[in-house]
């Protein structure tokens, strides 16, 4: 499943400079001949993919781009100043399409550059027209308009977050606590069939998407449970959030939930076992919810896990579990 976010806009680019008709005008040359300079050209727009960006959010409050056009020429055969180019920065993924036809004209699979408007090029001032039977051409060429498209960006991508955990741990509660998203949620095995995504937004940086991926069995890896279906949606997350039930924590194996997920993991892929994760223990409004975190990280402190602890339906911890999901994917751009 893929998360589609979309934004319509108009960019043009830079109009050419107007081209200069001009003459000499020097003591003792009473016929000077004709000087004028070259317009200059129209900046380009650009369109640039970073890993920075996550989303097209910034496109909500800005529709219209447009580029500086260039100068006119002048006297004594000077050109035009060159119109700045316009950089509009996009999050990899994105597909631009002509808006009315629906043509792709660029899909952004990485980060990269694109030339999506020329400028136009400056006009020739008169001082190019001269020749043998015009010695004092009176015109000049007026610059070349800049192009103007409606484009169509389309994001095309997985979450940034993958929230991964065995049914039930409260993946589609954590995500309705953080972003917009408000996923169907019930007190059975297998209530999110297909992952649901939201936009989470923060005073820390730029927003991120989230995925409650759907919850696995052992042996999911070989077709279990919701079985490939659930491996092939994280294995292009690029961090995974591992929710874990405190109320379902066994007191003789504290670390068995996260065992067995993990374990589908290295199953199915080693490069998605290798995945970055944080772990975050759910439910610590339930009663014995904080015996039960002080035996898993007994048991996780061998491995230097560090473990975020929440309540998805209380919002405990929340914040901190934002802040802390955007230091980890601020490290991951740099």
């Amino acid at each position: 499943m893929k998360f589609i976010d979309e934004a319509i806009i108009t960019v043009q680019s830079g109009d050419g400079g107007r081209g200069c008709v001009s003459f000499r005008r020097e003591k003792f040359i009473p016929q000077g001949g004709p000087d004028g300079g070259d317009g200059g050209k129209g900046g380009d727009v650009i369109v640039e993919a970073v890993s920075q960006k996550r989303t097209l959010y910034f496109f909500r409050y800005r529709k219209d781009f447009k580029a500086k056009k260039g100068a006119s020429g002048q006297g004594k055969r000077k050109a035009g100043k060159y119109g700045d180019d316009l950089v509009i920065h996009i999050p990899p993924g994105t597909v631009i399409s002509d808006a009315d036809t629906g043509q792709i004209i660029k899909d952004f699979t990485k980060p990269e550059k694109y030339i999506i408007a020329r400028g136009g090029r400056g006009g020739r001032g008169n001082a190019r027209f001269k020749t043998s039977t015009n010695r004092t051409p009176r015109f000049a060429q007026p610059g070349e308009s800049g192009e103007i498209l409606k484009l169509k960006l389309e994001l095309k991508f997985l979450a940034d977050v993958g929230i991964i955990g065995l049914p039930n741990a409260g993946k589609s509660t954590l995500i309705s606590a953080i972003s917009s998203a408000h996923p169907k949620t019930g007190s059975y095995p297998f209530t999110t069939l297909v992952p649901n995504l939201g936009v989470v937004n923060t005073d820390w940086g730029e927003p991120f998407v989230v995925a409650d991926i759907p919850g696995l069995i052992e042996g999911a890896h070989k077709g279990a449970g919701l079985g490939i279906r659930f491996l092939r949606h994280i294995e292009r997350t690029r961090i995974l959030v591992h929710l874990i039930d405190l109320s379902s924590i066994d007191p003789a194996d504290p670390l068995k939930s996260y065992k067995i997920v993990n374990k589908e993991l290295e199953m199915y892929s080693r490069e998605l076992a290798q995945k970055p994760q944080l772990v975050v223990l759910n439910k610590l409004d339930m009663p014995g919810a904080e015996n039960a975190a002080d035996l898993f990280q007994a048991s996780a402190s061998a491995s230097d896990m560090e473990v975020i602890l929440i309540s998805a339906l209380t919002v405990e911890g929340i914040d901190n579990l934002k802040s802390k999901i955007v230091q980890f994917l601020d490290t991951l751009d740099e």
